[in-house]
């Protein structure tokens, strides 16, 4: 098994925190999956297989949306936060500071 996602001998982390820390590496793999297909598409002239990587983008993206939604679930205060970013109009940066000062009481 790899351990490349710890940072601390995983014999010492509880399965809590291992699980944690897959779900974050998987979250992060999901995320350069997206990118790859988007620049694939960008480049590929054949619009069958440009279907068929649109396709595969729509999975990864919904497994990252999956894996998002695990580590939310488990960590209230980035729920918390994310809520007041997440699916909003405006500024992003500005919703992200009022959101963190919320959660926070900063």
């Amino acid at each position: 098994m790899g351990t490349e996602q710890y940072h601390e001998p995983p014999s010492e982390l509880p399965a809590e925190t291992r699980t944690f820390a897959r779900m974050c590496a998987s979250l992060s793999e999901e995320a350069e999956a997206i990118g790859w297909y988007v620049q694939r598409m960008a480049v590929e002239p054949d619009a069958e297989s440009r279907a068929i990587m649109h396709d595969s983008l729509g999975e990864e993206f919904k497994h990252f949306s999956m894996e998002l939604e695990f580590l939310l679930r488990r960590t209230p205060l980035w729920r918390e936060i994310a809520r007041g970013i997440l699916f909003t109009d405006g500024d992003i940066v500005q919703h992200g500071e009022d959101s963190e000062a919320r959660a926070t009481g900063d």
